[in-house]
């Protein structure tokens, strides 16, 4: 890995970012794969917004909570996942673009081992949120938190590298100069048999 100046900062929040992402990674699987007490269980939600619907149609109160935990749950990965990748000089879009996939992509994931929980159903809503809040986060993060690091990158002096001693070559001591020993030796080539 190439470091540049500043280059162990890059490294120092790439570190910090891959252990963040990892414990909320390990909270998130320990809230939503854990068995679920429960007498009946809702029937899976295949149909995009039904659930959402449903929770509006129960009231505000109850629809602002259920949406604000789809939301929240996976929203940190949106400035976790760049601040993991340590990469500061990078296409705003591109950036986005593998958050928000990579994001749906656990969110899936989750979705799919809920359905061997017991008390766990899968839920096309929870996978909608759950992006929502992961794009959401990104969007609000990613692009001042770069920014302010591109200037400060740039404000900071460049630090001097000491330079090395200069050496002078070692001079190479001939015993005995051979004298030179004419032509190399070519041989016929040899005809190919028919």
């Amino acid at each position: 890995m190439r470091q540049g100046p500043g280059g162990s900062a890059v490294i120092h929040f790439r570190t910090a970012g891959l252990v963040l992402l990892l414990l909320h990674l390990v909270v998130v699987g320990w809230l939503t794969l854990r068995p679920l007490d429960v007498t009946w269980v809702n029937a899976a939600n295949l149909k995009p917004f039904a659930g959402i619907r449903a929770d509006l149609a129960l009231g505000l109160p109850h629809a602002a909570r259920r949406i604000g935990e789809g939301l929240l749950l996976l929203a940190p990965l949106g400035p976790l996942l760049p601040l993991a990748g340590g990469r500061l000089a990078v296409s705003a879009w591109a950036s986005l673009a593998r958050t928000v996939a990579a994001g749906a992509l656990i969110s899936l994931t989750i979705e799919l081992l809920q359905t061997v929980v017991p008390g766990r159903v899968i839920d096309v809503d929870s996978l909608l949120l759950n992006t929502a809040g992961v794009t959401l986060a990104h969007l609000l993060v990613v692009p001042a938190g770069r920014a302010r690091m591109r200037r400060a990158r740039r404000s900071r002096p460049l630090r001097a590298r000491p330079r090395a001693p200069e050496r002078t070559p070692p001079t190479a001591v001939l015993l005995w100069e051979e004298p030179p020993q004419g032509t190399t030796p070519t041989i016929p080539r040899v005809g190919v048999a028919p």
